[in-house]
């Protein structure tokens, strides 16, 4: 029974961790520490992964929602918006679970052993709505509203908080130009802090980014509820063990909210439940 529990866990990072391969697939930007702009750079990626990555070969679903924020791309943000909804509505939050390269990495970090991990921290419930303010203030309000002499906005949460693209684009650009190592400031350090701390958080705590700052998470949890691929508790069956909260490493009560916006569909629930009461709508039984 442990071995079967095991398998989808291995799967899953797999899953993960081919698909982070494939979206940073132009292994010459690391070496030259150049962006790519070839022309798969107009296809967006569904998880965070930052555009200006060196290996990157899309770009990224938040950074094109500034862009339209900002008044810049009207055009790239329709066809985000329209990617964003057909996924949100097949998959949910799913594409979280498997698809993005940043929750990867924090499940690969939650595995360093530790002497004692989190289920989670105080205030949970209050610090799960900041990816809200995230999405409302960070990613669209302070872009539209806050604008320069030119009438343009800055992309606040790509400028100012995401570690995602610190990790993937700022280091490695640094590392690799020299003429940007003598560039580095204040807002290049605090950055890296905002890195740091959730770098060691992971170790910690399941997926705090995701948990609490990740405006993409706080979009495709809306969808959870009614996406084509979602959860049901089969009620005749269910024992109210609680067997699928102590599984779920983002501590969700599944027999009560099998559909709660923070589950990212990892599927441990599942293997978790002693009489099979959680199902899908692609698997019944």
């Amino acid at each position: 029974m442990a071995e079967k529990k095991k398998k989808p866990k291995k799967l899953r990072l797999l899953i993960q961790g081919g698909f982070a391969a494939l979206s940073n697939g132009y292994l010459l930007g690391f070496g030259k520490g150049k962006i790519y702009t070839g022309p798969l750079k107009v296809l967006c990626h569904p998880g965070m992964n930052c555009y200006s990555c060196p290996g990157a070969l899309g770009a990224c679903p938040i950074g094109a929602l500034q862009a339209f924020a900002t008044g810049r791309e009207y055009r790239v943000a329709l066809y985000v918006f329209g990617l964003l909804t057909v996924l949100g509505t097949l998959l949910g939050r799913l594409i979280c679970g498997f698809f993005c390269p940043f929750g990867w990495i924090q499940d690969l970090l939650h595995k360093i052993p530790f002497p004692k991990k989190l289920r989670r921290l105080p205030g949970e419930k209050a610090l799960r709505l900041l990816r809200y303010g995230m999405l409302i203030f960070f990613v669209f309000l302070f872009p539209a509203l806050l604008h320069d002499a030119f009438g343009f906005g800055d992309p606040w949460f790509c400028k100012y908080l995401c570690p995602v693209g610190t990790l993937e684009a700022g280091i490695p650009l640094v590392l690799a130009n020299g003429h940007f190592q003598g560039a580095i400031g204040g807002l290049f350090f605090w950055k890296l802090a905002v890195l740091l701390v959730i770098l060691f958080l992971s170790v910690l705590l399941y997926r705090p980014f995701c948990r609490y700052l990740c405006p993409l998470g706080a979009l495709y949890g809306f969808f959870n509820r009614f996406a084509v691929y979602r959860f049901s508790i089969d009620t005749a069956s269910c024992l109210q063990c609680g067997a699928c909260q102590r599984a779920c490493k983002l501590d969700i009560p599944v027999w009560q909210k099998p559909n709660s916006v923070d589950c990212i569909r990892c599927g441990e629930c599942r293997h978790a439940c002693p009489v099979g009461a959680i199902k899908t709508t692609l698997r019944k039984k």
